[in-house]
């Protein structure tokens, strides 16, 4: 079976906020079309991977490589991101916004692409809104419809059902299912596994910055593997050996 080579790789990673380590020697691959769900407890240095491995934040030790490239200004072009905040504007309506990011990215037929994502996100009706009005669901829509805009290589994603009810987490797995079947890498971070369970191709579970899991779910029952993983890892907070480590 030919393995897709990595299209973020990261070495080693250490962060610390004074003395408070948030990450401990992380090594984490994300191959082209896989999704991975990267689970933990409050405080386990999640947020703080997702910001390295979106350029927002350097490591003070390790290193992050995109497709076998280091980190630069250029490679934000190929990431999606979508964070606790929508990163929207309030005063712009939904297509307005859409717009903007687009013409950031140099997405070409800019108004196609955007009508495009308002109709995958349920957005039509309030296209011409401005986004204040619109409620938190609403605007966690418009977030991934944001993400997706210049169609990144890589997707990261912190807890983006929050905020949705049933249809619209039905709307993100859909999402997210088409962007894994057109190449792109997906990192979910989710405390709600059920929507994410049909996505993810592999766990990995990190623990007071360490990764103490790192495992492939089965075709069959991913929701109910997940479950056991992580349940399993927080149990059994055993950090995973580095490649080569005794």
């Amino acid at each position: 079976m030919t393995v897709a080579a990595p299209v973020v790789a990261a070495r080693g990673l250490y962060q610390a906020y004074g003395r408070q380590p948030a990450l401990r020697g992380v090594d984490l691959e994300v191959a082209s079309g896989e999704a991975v769900a990267l689970l933990g407890p409050n405080g386990a240095g999640k947020s703080t991977l997702l910001r390295v491995l979106s350029t927002l934040e350097r490591p003070q030790r390790g290193e992050v490589r995109y497709g076998g490239d280091e980190a630069d200004e250029a490679l934000r072009g190929t990431i999606g991101v979508v964070a606790h905040e929508s990163l929207c504007y309030g005063d712009l309506s939904g297509r307005e916004n859409l717009h903007f990011f687009a013409g950031i990215y140099g997405v070409p037929d800019a108004s196609t692409r955007a009508q495009q994502l308002l109709e995958q996100v349920a957005l039509t009706a309030a296209a011409d809104r401005p986004a204040r009005t619109y409620s938190r669901g609403m605007l966690q829509r418009l977030a991934v419809a944001r993400a997706l805009i210049h169609a990144p290589r890589l997707l990261l994603l912190d807890e983006p059902v929050t905020g949705l009810d049933r249809q619209g987490a039905l709307l993100l797995t859909a999402l997210l299912l088409a962007e894994k079947a057109r190449g792109a890498s997906l990192l979910i971070v989710s405390h709600e596994l059920g929507p994410i369970a049909s996505i993810v191709d592999r766990v990995v579970v990190l623990q007071r910055g360490r990764v103490v899991r790192n495992e492939t779910l089965p075709k069959l029952g991913p929701l109910a593997a997940l479950e056991r993983v992580y349940d399993e890892a927080l149990s059994d907070p055993a950090p995973v050996k580095a490649p080569g480590a005794a």
